[in-house]
């Protein structure tokens, strides 16, 4: 059974942790219909060998993409309306608008690179809608989708993945060993028994298991793996068994179904009844799990909690359950492939809801934690096992979601790890948030913090309306229950949001007010924030206070052994350094040194933050082509420019070091440059601004003003000096939407005002 590392490059991919056995024939066609096809999915039974195939089909092939191949886990996704987020999500896209389907297309547009969709079968629907789109949006696409059914797609073409051949009867037994069934079983066999070997003596029986199992790959892996233990007469008569049982039953699943279904099931009888029981419960789980919280969520009830340690390593001895590379040296993880979790909880039965809510309800306890730890020494810790647990967070609120009169715990679960959703997943955290507030309209404290911190989120977004609506009734809501912290809270939001909006001097009013309210409240992480805001708003204002504000943030983050907060405070201390004391070298040593404390949360929010100042640093002291590539590349972090817009005091920095690199450049260097950084994949850019980088003799700079037909009639509407309200309403699509196309029309072309836009449009008429 395959493992889920992921191989290293351009792309993804998971490697390949055993042995490939066959297919020669799946593999020919596979290659045949992908070079003359643009969408190819894999069809077949579970257990078939359809993630596999997929898996050595993309690998032979990757170097024929310039933009590399790019694999993506669909098996732990539950709420379709995620599937866009998961998308982006594995293409590196982390900053998405209110429309991440559109967001995924326009990164394709231009790409020459191969999406392999593993485990469509359970977001069918959504998988066509979304694969249509990016088709038509995205020409040099091919996506290779592996799922029980088809897709339905237009143009799609498919490869019935079949169970691997076993010798028929009239073959004699010294032939048998040619067939990819008795090879596979063969070489799991000897994994487990190293001195098997196949003769005179047990090929009958060999080839009897085979057939039993009908060449199912998943079945021949499980009933090898019993080799350890029993002898093959034993595995072959047992499954015979089994196999007699189910073959009874009239149903018209077919055999190869029913050969998979008495292979797992054959190996759930042979598991001890505490194995049994825990294969039942670990089925809650989405997307694997740790030792924690199967003690949590499965013990009781016949498993004591010291004993699950015990259960866990017979599981795994037995293949039910593998153990994932590790995210973190200090936690082992877990996972279960998803046709043996089905089997678990079909068997769980009428239990499953028991079991959901304590899964549900160790999740909450795991958010609680972020009130007391996420500012202190555990702040790492807790943020990489949050992201390590991300599909089984989705799974608990989603269930809340759907429960009647468990609404509000959904809040518990998405408020306070708010700056979780912050540091990459601001759309998704969003999403979550408006749910939750939308169903659980009662006026409570549990209410007001999550309305606390969907302002975050929507402020950070420029969901302007939404912030306004929330705020507001935050505000309302600090006041009738007399809470400092909230009220403290708001204060802190507002003067962010201020600081956008440019409104600086205000910002600084209600930043000051929300300091002295968390301190007054000993909140320690709330006092954090304000410092860096205000490090923010008083480096704009060119207020000499910054550097007071700047060191007292990294001094408390320091001495409370938050790493991640720590991080953004030498954002803070490395543009007093660059600006104030002309140190260019201290300063990128700051932002250097605090990317690399971010990488490992992969916060690619904070990362974005220090690009963008590289590029300052750079354009000031060394303004060449390498600054221009920071200023595309940071764009590139950011994808959407969810805060590069013309109005924020960043970008009016933005402006500045845009005109410092032409000048020195020149503008076709200048543009050719930033095109190429704005071009980056994630770990390139980390890897120039962190002076790493490695050029790639393939990359090239994209045509300059290579836009959409759609993104040149705005374009085009923008010259003609028509607001963004005026051009939503003359495409009839909402104004965020247009908003959105105006971003990546200044992406694209370099530009960081409507004016520049409408000059390159009358030096770019479109014929």
């Amino acid at each position: 059974m395959e493992g889920s590392r992921r191989a290293g490059g351009r792309g993804r991919l998971p490697a390949e942790v055993t042995s490939f056995v066959g297919r020669q024939r799946e593999l020919a066609d596979t290659r045949r219909l992908l070079a003359s096809s643009r969408l190819l999915t894999l069809t077949g039974p579970a257990g078939v060998g359809k993630t596999r195939l997929a898996v050595r089909m993309a690998t032979e092939v990757k170097r024929t993409f310039a933009d590399g191949v790019w694999f993506v886990e669909l098996d732990a996704l539950r709420d379709p309306a995620l599937l866009g987020h998961t998308l982006a999500e594995a293409l590196d896209l982390i900053q998405v608008s209110a429309s991440p389907d559109a967001d995924v297309a326009e990164f394709l547009e231009n790409k020459h690179l191969l999406l392999v969709l593993d485990n469509c079968e359970h977001v069918a629907e959504a998988c066509a809608v979304l694969v249509g789109k990016l088709l038509a949006a995205a020409p040099r696409l091919r996506i290779l989708a592996t799922s029980r059914h088809v897709l339905g797609v237009e143009g799609e073409q498919i490869v019935a993945v079949p169970p691997l051949p076993t010798p028929p009867a009239e073959v004699p037994p010294t032939d048998a060993d040619q067939y990819e069934a008795v090879q596979l079983f063969t070489e799991r066999v000897r994994a487990v028994v190293p001195e098997f070997v196949v003769d005179d003596a047990n090929r009958a029986l060999v080839i009897e298991v085979c057939r039993q199992l009908d060449g199912v790959p998943l079945a021949l892996e499980l009933a090898a793996v019993w080799m350890r233990t029993l002898s093959l007469p034993q595995i072959h008569d047992r499954l015979a068994d089994r196999v007699r049982l189910l073959l009874g039953d009239q149903s018209t699943d077919g055999p190869h179904p029913k050969a998979l279904e008495a292979a797992i099931g054959w190996s759930y009888d042979l598991c001890s009844p505490g194995e049994r029981l825990l294969w039942e419960r670990l089925s809650v789980f989405s997307g694997g799990f740790d030792l924690d919280g199967a003690e949590a969520v499965c013990s009781g009830d016949g498993i004591e909690p010291d004993d699950v340690l015990g259960l866990v390593a017979g599981l795994m001895n037995k293949s039910i359950i593998t153990r994932t590379p590790a995210s973190s040296p200090a936690v082992a993880g877990y996972d279960m492939l998803l046709t043996i979790s089905q089997y678990g909880a079909t068997r769980l039965g009428d239990r499953t809801r028991a079991y959901q809510y304590r899964h549900r309800d160790y999740y909450r306890t795991l958010t609680a934690q972020w009130a007391t730890d996420s500012f202190g020494p555990r702040q790492a810790d807790l943020f990489l096992r949050t992201r390590r647990e991300h599909h089984n967070l989705r799974t608990a609120i989603g269930f809340s979601l759907a429960e009647p009169g468990e609404e509000p715990v959904a809040l518990e679960l998405a408020a306070p790890i708010w700056t979780f959703w912050f540091a990459g997943l601001l759309r998704e955290g969003l999403l979550y948030l408006t749910r939750a507030i939308e169903a659980a309209p009662e006026a409570t404290p549990r209410r007001a913090f999550g309305l606390l911190a969907g302002c975050q989120l929507a402020m950070f977004l420029g969901e302007a309306e939404l912030f306004g609506r929330w705020i507001a009734e935050c505000a309302e809501l600090a006041g009738a229950y007399d809470d400092d912290r909230l009220r403290a809270g708001v204060a802190e939001v507002s003067g962010h949001e201020l600081i956008y909006a440019g409104r600086l001097d205000d910002a600084l009013g209600e930043l000051e007010s929300a300091l002295a309210g968390f301190r007054a409240a000993g909140d320690r992480h709330g006092e954090f924030n304000c410092l860096h805001l205000l490090t923010l708003a008083t480096f704009f204002l060119a207020d000499p206070r910054v550097e007071d504000f700047s060191r007292e943030a990294y001094r408390l983050a320091e001495s409370s052994g938050a790493v991640q907060s720590a991080a953004y405070a030498l954002w803070g201390t490395g543009v007093v350094e660059w600006r104030d004391h002309g140190r260019y070298e201290v300063a990128t040593r700051h932002f250097r040194d605090a990317i690399r404390s971010l990488r490992p949360f992969n916060d690619r929010t904070g990362i974005g933050f220090c690009v963008q100042a590289l590029s300052w640093c750079a354009g000031a002291e060394e303004p060449d082509e390498r600054a221009a590539r920071l200023m595309g590349a940071a764009r590139a972090v950011w994808r959407s420019g969810v805060i590069v817009k013309e109005t924020t005091p960043y970008s009016r920095l933005d402006d500045l070091t845009r005109e410092q690199i032409r000048a020195a450049i020149g503008d076709a260097a200048f543009t050719a440059a930033y095109q190429l950084g704005a071009g980056y994949t994630f770990e390139q850019t980390v890897a120039l601004a962190l002076g790493e980088e490695v050029r790639d003799r393939r990359a090239r700079a994209r045509p300059v003003g290579r836009l959409t037909p759609r993104e040149h009639e705005v374009a085009v509407l923008i010259g003609d000096g028509l607001s963004n309200r005026e051009i939503a309403a003359r495409l009839t699509v909402s104004r965020r939407t247009a908003e959105t196309h105006v971003e990546h029309i200044l992406g694209k072309l370099g530009f960081s005002s409507r004016s520049q836009i409408a000059r390159w449009v009358a030096d770019h008429p479109r014929t």
